[in-house]
This record gives C-alpha cells, structure tokens and sequence, in this order.
C-alpha cells in the first residue's frame, strides 16, 4: 500500500510539473504577440431590417483607419491592384504607364440578408460585391466560396438542412438570392 502511494505522489509531482512548465513557456511565447480580441458591433435598426446606414459599414473584422504617419520614402507603397483578368492569362491591355499611386476606393451599399442559417453581409457596388461577413445561426455550419463573378454562402446542419446565398453580378449589376 505504502509502494502504490509512492507511486500516486511521483506522477501527480511530474505531472504537475509537466503541466506548470508547459503553461509558462506557452505563456511566455503569447505574452510577446501582438493580440487584439475581437470586438463587436451592434447591428443597427436599419441593417437588421435590410436597408443600409452609415453605422452599418463598420465591421468587427475591419480595424480602423491608423492616422498618417511620415515615412522615410517619398512614394508610397501599396497593395497590387487587383487584375480582372484571371490568373495565368495575359491582360487584353497594354499598360504603358506605372499604376497610380493611390487607387480609387469603390465603395458600395452595405445590405445583410438573414435566413434560417445565419445573416449574411455584403456591400454591394455597380458591378462587384463583397462579402463583408456570413455568421451562422447556433447549431448551423458555414461554407464560403468566391469567384470574379459571384459568391455563394451556404449554411448546413447535421441533419442535412441547407440554405444557400448566392449574389452574382456576371455583366449585371449584384442580384442576391436566397435558396
């Protein structure tokens, strides 16, 4: 009896160990990240009801906009301008000339669309559209796919129930569906 005691004090001691050094080096190595938590945004009266609003083009997944801060180089660096070409095939326009420094920001009409499986949002422009975000409902999963010309959210339980959201916008302008 006094042996299996032994034994129970030894590995709860080495567990406890194993356990105390494990969370100071995972602690160690998180506390030098750069974390932000999430934060959320309540979704206004008019959103909730599918119209826009200025308030509505806030998202949680979007950080704000950092005040401008002086650089060492005199030109400004910036994101590559999307092509409307797909990749591996050439563009159909010659481009003679560097692409502007600062591109035009498009921006569009924010609209959620809620279905049995979750909300989903996007901003919506002349001839484009953007998923801003697709939250699935309690006990509902989510898939994203997108392409140059449209995008389709679908929403799936395990019982096999499925909603699907799909916005095109092919030589139209965006049109959602819900199916």
């Amino acid at each position: 009896m006094q042996r299996g005691l032994v034994h129970a004090l030894a590995w709860s001691l080495a567990t406890g160990a194993a356990v105390t050094l494990t969370w100071w080096g995972v602690h160690t190595v998180m506390a030098g990240t750069a974390y932000d938590p999430p934060r959320a945004v309540p979704i206004s009266a008019s959103a909730r009801d599918g119209h826009s609003g200025a308030d509505a083009l806030s998202s949680s997944t979007r950080r704000p906009q950092a005040s401008p801060t002086p650089k060492r180089s005199s030109t400004p660096r910036t994101a590559p301008k999307p092509s409307a070409t797909p990749p591996g095939q050439p563009s159909r326009t010659p481009s003679s000339s560097p692409s502007p420094a600062r591109p035009a920001k498009r921006s569009g009409t924010v609209k959620s669309y809620p279905t049995d499986g979750g909300r989903v949002v996007f901003e919506l422009g002349t001839d484009w559209a953007k998923l801003v975000s697709a939250t699935p409902d309690p006990g509902w999963s989510m898939q994203v796919w997108t392409t140059t010309t449209w995008i389709r959210v679908e929403f799936t339980t395990d019982d096999g129930s499925t909603v699907s959201v799909f916005c095109t916008w092919n030589d139209h302008p965006p049109v959602v569906e819900i199916v």
